[in-house]
């Protein structure tokens, strides 16, 4: 029997490595003589460079950048040679060109591990109040790297600043009347600013932004109603952040002489805007996460070679079967004619296909907190029963 194990991450709890290798050491317990091929997903949040870079052997590069609330952060980018990238994965690259027989480098960054939600506690969360400055800090640390490209995962973040802060970092700055530099230009600071000036580096190598939601930045689906919640933004003050967004962003698109419209495309909501900010001031283009990831893990063929395909994550509910992550993992490998089992620390899908097995980790009436610290413990439990 050969096995898939393609787990993304339970939030705040397990990494998607930690879930692979869990479900691993429960079956390989049970089944010594199964082949066990594990292979961590990332939506582009927590992970996506560690993940993305050691499944191609290439480097981590440790470094220290400013944190959504100014505190240092240990973050680190990860720098991958192109001929080591599997091909599928260059159709989501820009064109690079191998000279003098040397190939060139990527770099593969994600956001959560400079301006990240999971780096703040409850109480620090405010969406007013965090920057994307560390995100743009850890950009310049990968162009001063000699890379070809940036790669950029945006999930899990915990700011609403339009980018503003990684614009700030890269060379632009926002100015108050009679007053120096705006820095970093937080929402909360966003009523002073009235003037923009300076240019990104020419000298930037291009950036393309993993991202698999379609908000556009403004309105009822935009960044502020759909992510704020969750960022610690009050339901009294979205339309006094929306609002000050949409003058915001119109101000950063009249300086880089780019048409409004760039507010309105799919994904410019994600990560409180960012996507935005860099496609307006640094000409970033958007690609879709989960494909990206599995060209680059080699997925397809995986699912292939595999008898049985278990996934999973923190919660597999309805947004799960929406064609990224575990779900697509799961409709893919059905399509295959696999078996296919999810586990979940919550499983609240009302509509999984009937042939999907879905397993619920977290036993009834375990507080959250709990199911939060024993997840491991539970997910084996769970890996047990079902094997």
């Amino acid at each position: 029997m050969r096995v898939l194990l393609a787990f993304d991450k339970f939030k705040d709890s397990l990494t998607a490595r930690e879930a692979c290798t869990t479900a691993a050491t429960a079956l390989g317990e049970r089944h010594g003589d199964w082949t066990i091929d594990a292979c961590p997903l990332s939506d582009g949040g927590e992970g996506f460079s560690e993940i993305l870079t050691a499944a191609v052997g290439g480097q981590i590069v440790p470094t220290s950048v400013t944190g959504p609330r100014l505190r240092p952060a240990a973050s680190a980018i990860g720098v991958v040679a192109l001929a080591r990238i599997p091909r599928a994965a260059h159709a989501f690259l820009p064109p690079l060109a191998f000279t003098d027989g040397s190939s060139p480098t990527v770099a593969v960054i994600d956001m959560a591990s400079a301006s990240g939600l999971a780096l703040l506690a409850d109480a620090e969360r405010d969406p007013w109040a965090t920057t994307t400055v560390g995100t743009g800090e850890l950009i310049r640390h990968a162009a001063r790297q000699g890379v070809s490209a940036i790669l950029l995962g945006v999930g899990g973040s915990a700011t609403h600043d339009l980018g503003l802060g990684a614009l700030a970092a890269l060379g632009i700055s926002f100015h108050a009347s009679g007053v120096g530099p705006v820095f970093p230009p937080v929402p909360a600071r966003w009523n002073e600013i009235n003037r923009i000036e300076g240019r990104i580096a020419p000298a930037l190598p291009p950036i393309r932004i993993a991202c698999d939601v379609s908000n556009p930045l403004l309105g009822p689906r935009g960044a502020a109603a759909t992510y704020g919640p969750q960022k610690g933004l009050r339901p009294a003050d979205l339309p006094r952040l929306d609002g000050e967004s949409g003058r915001l962003a119109q101000m950063l698109c009249a300086h880089c002489g780019q048409p409004d419209s760039l507010m309105v495309v799919p994904g410019a909501g994600a990560a409180g805007g960012i996507s935005f900010g860099l496609m307006t001031a640094a000409d970033a283009q958007l690609i879709p996460g989960f494909d990206l990831v599995s060209a680059w893990l080699d997925l397809e063929a995986r699912l292939a070679a595999a008898d049985l395909v278990i996934t999973g994550e923190g919660r597999f509910d309805d947004s799960s079967l929406d064609g990224k992550g575990p779900g697509a993992v799961a409709a893919r490998a059905l399509a295959l004619g696999k078996k296919v089992h999810v586990f979940a620390g919550r499983a609240t899908a009302t509509r999984p296909p009937a042939n999907l097995a879905v397993h619920s980790i977290t036993p009834e009436g375990v507080p959250l907190d709990q199911a939060l610290r024993d997840a491991a413990l539970y997910l084996a439990r769970s890996v047990h029963a079902a094997f």
